[in-house]
């Protein structure tokens, strides 16, 4: 969902898919993750500008960027936030909220935008709002070409 209405989503729907979402798994539950919610038309416009595949920031209503903490889990804290970010990717899906996943590793300028504390990985900013259009499914692999079996 790259395509977003102007209508606002409201802070009681953001809450429950932040509520579902903070439920991801982690190792040893280190849950090594915050989330910095991003309303504000003038943050989303310079977000946007960042990177050409930073485009959609700038036509959504709300965007959130997960940030994790290499400290509370050193080996796996950018799985961790990746599983954090897709269950908050489903969890806005369920609540008719679109979204679309921006890569926000290697670039500085996010973690400065989005007040990341030194040390913090803005691992993903995930551009949201109410969908404004209606995108085929992009093709997938075939199972066949994924899957091997061990019996």
């Amino acid at each position: 969902m790259r395509k977003f209405r102007a209508e606002e989503v409201p802070d009681e729907l953001i809450i429950k898919a932040l509520e579902t979402a903070r439920w991801a798994p982690s190792a040893r539950n280190a849950q090594p993750w915050r989330v910095v919610v991003i309303k504000s038309r003038e943050v989303l416009e310079k977000l946007g500008s960042v990177a050409p595949g930073a485009a959609p920031l700038k036509g959504c209503t709300v965007a959130f960027a997960v940030i994790v903490k290499p400290e509370e889990a050193p080996v796996t804290f950018l799985v961790d936030g990746a599983i954090f970010a897709t269950y908050l990717w489903l969890s806005l899906h369920a609540h008719g909220i679109g979204a679309v996943w921006i890569n926000a590793l290697r670039k500085p300028e996010y973690a400065q935008l989005v007040g990341a504390e030194p040390g913090e990985v803005v691992v993903a900013i995930l551009a949201a709002g109410f969908p404004a259009e209606q995108p085929p499914p992009k093709p997938r692999k075939k199972l066949e070409e994924m899957v091997s079996w061990i019996r």
